[in-house]
């Protein structure tokens, strides 16, 4: 099949675009949110970059939507709508950002394009109405066990740290660099010792890394610690856990599920998880042991081929339904126009 759909969120396009479709990525000359295409990744030959102004609309078999206004966005450039004469399924990456638990979902209440949560908390966490509404969960491109844990310091991945402040736990972290040096991966990560009030000898701001780098870094870390209160899975989490790395995670969303007890820690009492970072860091032994659990488990549940073949399944599927749904209330619809709604 040949798929469309928007370079949105790099990690999880990094796995999708590993199946065996065809991808095709909207590029502008200057980029941005709308035509990032494949932003330089050292990605198949089957990702190829498309300006939607030019293709050709029967060229296009399927669209992955991943936010509302992209519907519009789809329809306006090449003259399908999406899940009426384009087969279309939405991924929803994200937890709701306002009024839990009743937030409803934007495409709530219809039946012409599947929603697709990427954890099972997210799907509870959102008001899907009365949509076809599942689950796939993620997979990791296996890093392989890279982990030394060589530095007695504890590893962080964030992006925005102090923009986003309690949502991913940033206000944590002065505690955390009380019992090891932190070292903290991300982008716009320059500024986090002063807005968090962390001393720079125990704060380490590595920035932005490409992904093989950050993988080799990080994995140099004791400790993984995760201590995001309200994003959807961290796939930072995840790639951690594949590298072989014992984590220290909050018990929030869907980590729980996540994240057996064995791969380190998983818990709402921030004291608890300081003490096992304690002990982690101080036992190296212990710490490996933990983190060939944690690489086990990752392995079972995120590994690529079982989310490749579930997507499969669904896109598979797709065609049809698109077809035959007699629902109409996408017909018309005024979603937040093209290009205007920030995606949080």
């Amino acid at each position: 099949m040949r798929i469309l759909l928007w370079h949105v969120h790099g990690s999880w396009t990094d796995a999708f675009v590993r199946g065996r479709h065809e991808y095709l990525l909207p590029v502008l000359p200057e980029g941005g949110a709308w035509g990032l295409g494949r932003a330089g990744r050292d990605w198949p030959a089957s990702v190829r970059e498309v300006d939607l102004a030019t293709l050709d609309a029967e060229a296009v078999d399927a669209v992955v939507l991943q936010r509302p206004e992209e519907i519009d966005e789809v329809a306006r450039l090449l003259g399908r709508r999406p899940g009426m004469d384009l087969p279309a399924v939405y991924l929803e990456h994200n937890t709701p950002k306002v009024d839990f638990p009743f937030a409803r979902h934007p495409l709530a209440d219809q039946d012409r394009i599947p929603l697709v949560h990427v954890t099972h908390f997210n799907k509870l966490a959102w008001d899907n109405g009365s949509a076809r509404s599942l689950v796939i969960e993620h997979g990791i491109p296996d890093p392989g066990q890279l982990y030394t844990g060589e530095l007695p310091e504890l590893g962080v991945v964030v992006n925005e740290p102090i923009r986003r402040g309690r949502v991913t736990g940033t206000d944590l972290l002065p505690a955390f660099a009380s019992v090891a040096p932190l070292q903290v991966f991300g982008m716009k990560t320059d500024g986090l010792g002063a807005a968090a009030g962390i001393d720079g000898s125990r704060l380490t701001v590595r920035g932005d890394l490409k992904t093989p780098q950050l993988h080799r870094e990080l994995a140099r870390c004791r400790v993984y610690v995760h201590p995001m209160r309200w994003t959807s899975l961290g796939l930072s989490l995840l790639e951690a856990m594949h590298l072989g790395m014992p984590v220290v995670v909050l018990a929030a969303t869907e980590a729980p599920r996540a994240v057996p007890p064995e791969a380190g820690a998983v818990s709402a009492d921030v004291d608890e998880l300081l003490r096992c970072a304690r002990q982690l860091v101080a036992n190296p032994d212990e710490a490996r042991r933990r983190g060939v659990a944690a690489r086990e488990a990752a392995l079972e549940r995120y590994g690529l081929g079982k989310f490749q073949d579930r997507w499969d399944e669904l896109l598979a599927d797709l065609g049809g339904r698109a077809r035959h749904s007699d629902n109409d209330r996408l017909d018309g619809k005024i979603l937040v126009p093209a290009r205007e709604r920030k995606t949080p």
